[in-house]
Parts: C-alpha cells; sequence; structure tokens
C-alpha cells in the first residue's frame, strides 16, 4: 500500500525536505509514503478564492487517482495516534492506496471535503504548511511502530 500526502505548495524550506525524509526512509517498502506537490494558484487578492480552490481540488483529485481520500481540515475529526494505528490496519485490509489532501493558504475546497472518504482534523490550532508535512509524516511513521508493537510510541 502506498500512503500519498498530496500537498497544495512548494519550495519548501530544507528542514522540511530533511524532517520529511527521515521519516520516509524509516517506513518499510510495503507501507511507503510519497509527497506530491501541488502547485497553488495564484491568489489576485489576498482573499480566500472558491475559484482556486476548485482548481487546486481538482489536480488534488487527479493525483488521488482512486485513492481512498482523507481531507485535512480543522473541522474534521481529531484522533490519537493509537487511533490513528487502528486506521491505518484497515486501510491495509482494504487493499487501496490511502491519499491524505492538505490545501493551501485558503484550504480545501469544500466539494473535495465532501468528496472525501474520511475527513481528519489534526488540530484545531492553524498550522504552518510546512510543519503539517513534517507532523503527517512523523504521525504515519509512528502510528505504524504502534502497528509493529516497536517501542518508539510510548503511552
Amino acid at each position: 500500500m502506498k500512503l500519498k500526502i498530496i500537498s497544495v505548495g512548494h519550495k519548501m524550506p530544507n528542514w522540511v525536505e530533511t524532517a520529511c525524509a527521515k521519516y520516509i526512509k524509516r517506513m518499510p517498502r510495503e507501507l511507503s509514503v510519497e509527497i506530491i506537490e501541488i502547485k497553488p494558484d495564484k491568489r489576485s487578492d489576498g482573499k480566500k478564492n472558491p475559484v482556486v480552490q476548485a482548481a487546486e481540488a481538482q489536480r488534488i483529485l487527479k493525483a488521488a487517482n482512486k485513492d481512498y481520500l482523507i481531507a485535512c481540515d480543522e473541522n474534521g475529526k481529531e484522533k490519537t495516534t493509537v487511533a490513528l494505528a487502528t486506521m491505518m490496519k484497515k486501510w491495509q485490509e482494504m487493499g487501496r492506496d490511502v491519499s491524505i489532501a492538505v490545501g493551501g493558504a485558503d484550504g480545501l475546497d469544500p466539494a473535495l471535503i465532501k468528496q472525501a472518504d474520511f475527513c481528519w482534523s489534526l488540530s484545531k490550532l492553524t498550522l504552518p504548511h510546512a510543519f503539517v508535512r513534517v507532523l503527517l509524516t512523523e504521525q504515519l511513521y509512528r502510528a505504524h511502530t504502534v502497528i509493529q508493537n516497536h517501542p518508539y510510541h510510548r503511552e
């Protein structure tokens, strides 16, 4: 199974690339993680633009193909790491790849969120886009270690 983080945004700082690579490298071959960058559309006035969100959503959906789609949104359901590990086991049993969509500056298109198989809130806080990538890669690795009874995660 492949886990894809489909993220609107590009040109991440080196520390993001380094941190993500650290956790991606630790994942087993049968549970690989890939980050797919979606170039954000130009925003002319700095305000949330539904046309821009819809255009970004189309590119996200194209990258996700027919994967199980998870939309990251502050209004989604929060999960503990152990609950994420339980979800990950179910993903593996489905036999489908999983795409996790992360929106750009305006967030995800509401239509994409409705279409998603699951809506996940990483936090009620507004998180920097670069930090979300690191958080996701680390938590996916951590959930994997919970499944494997590895001592990385401590309760």
